[in-house]
């Protein structure tokens, strides 16, 4: 007999409030992700799309709560990106949006690892599908449409079949989100583009742009910092 309406909506219920406390071996399936990441050059680079979107995110997510307009992102061919919103062209909103998106991945890495590991792994994908739905409507070329649609796809097939593994793979999701904020941070560091935003930072508030660098730095170490220790007590 087919289910009905009612079953499906239980279930999706179900799965999406479900709370189960991690049993230390499901570490392993972030582990591996982890290793996977750090030693294959491709998974590190395609993990960057997922960076890039969590990076123009930050931005909108900031911007929107300081009173700017959020009016669209692209990702770019080589994985950049670029959002778009709109306000003052000065003043502390514009500062803390330009300032939010090089540590968006890693705050974002390190709440999805701790989320992941005390059994809030469901939650955390029904909520990204929720803000990746949004991401959707706001992308601005093809190619940012088929990457946030991918992610989408993924998030959702992890959320509905992920089973047991689902949250040790959503704390590995987490895990390399943090190494892409720390590569992502070594490229802007190293990048002479006077359009990066570490640049822009100085020229809205003449703080050098180094100290902007140090302060996405200081976040992306917390950020590590707080998951190394949560992993050491499970280990």
């Amino acid at each position: 007999m087919n289910p009905s309406w009612t079953d499906t909506w239980n279930d999706l219920l179900a799965r999406a409030s479900s709370v189960v406390g991690l049993d230390p071996g499901v570490l392993w399936p972030a582990l591996a992700i982890l290793v996977i990441v750090l030693a294959w050059a491709p998974a590190r680079r395609w993990g960057r799309t997922l960076v890039t979107i969590v990076h123009e995110a930050g931005h909108a997510a900031v911007g929107l709560m300081v009173g700017r307009r959020f009016l669209g992102f692209v990702v770019s061919r080589d994985l950049s990106g670029h959002a778009v919103t709109a306000g003052k062209s000065t003043g502390p909103g514009r500062v803390a949006t330009s300032w939010a998106g090089y540590p968006a991945p890693a705050v974002l890495g390190a709440v999805v690892v701790l989320l992941a590991l005390n059994g809030w792994a469901s939650a955390v994908l029904l909520l990204g599908l929720v803000l990746l739905v949004v991401l959707l409507v706001m992308s601005r070329s093809v190619r940012t449409v088929l990457l946030v649609l991918l992610v989408a796809v993924l998030t959702g097939a992890l959320w509905w079949w992920g089973g047991p593994w689902r949250d040790g793979v959503v704390a590995g999701v987490g895990l390399a989100l943090i190494v892409g904020a720390w590569d992502s941070l070594r490229d802007v560091a190293a990048s002479r583009d006077p359009q990066q935003d570490h640049r822009t930072l100085a020229q809205l508030t003449r703080v050098p742009a180094g100290v902007w660098l140090a302060s996405w730095f200081l976040v992306d170490a917390v950020a590590t910092g707080v998951v190394v220790l949560a992993l050491r007590d499970l280990l």
